[in-house]
């Protein structure tokens, strides 16, 4: 018989292993993301970056008609539904990640803001995401020519 320290013990690493930091790559190719710019005539930069789920025909599979949702959402016990709300918790947590992490990347592929930048806005919710921002520097006349469309 296991004595109940032992069994205390490998309940919080069993605990522990199961509260991992979500992964934000498992977005990889299941969203798309747009950016774009806007340079002010004082050289202020201003860019708009939004992501959103791809849906299932972006993907290219069936989805269910919302009839059979609602079938399938009533014939759920509680138990289940509790479960399938803290996994939805836990989306939105590695969603929120996501879309910080394509904004951030996006920014190191083209370089519009150098010096970093500055949240004006921010609004992630189930599937989709818009972050709205002003970088730290001002407008070159490299950055004109080159930002001056949506990139």
């Amino acid at each position: 018989m296991l004595k109940p320290s032992l069994l205390f013990t490998c309940l919080i690493l069993l605990s522990a292993c199961a509260a991992k930091a979500p992964d934000p790559e498992l977005f990889a190719g299941k969203y798309r993301d747009t950016f774009s710019t806007s340079i002010k005539g004082d050289g202020i930069k201003l860019f708009t970056y939004r992501a959103k789920v791809a849906g299932a025909t972006d993907r290219g599979i069936e989805d269910p008609l919302p009839h059979q949702q609602r079938v399938n959402r009533r014939k759920q016990d509680a138990r289940s539904y509790a479960i399938e709300q803290e996994r939805r918790a836990d989306f939105l947590e590695m969603w929120s990640l996501q879309v910080d992490m394509g904004l951030n990347k996006t920014l190191d592929m083209n370089g519009y803001c150098k010096e970093g930048y500055m949240i004006l806005h921010r609004n992630v919710s189930e599937g989709r995401g818009e972050i709205r921002g002003e970088c730290n520097d001002g407008a070159t006349e490299e950055d004109k020519l080159k930002f001056n469309r949506n990139y």
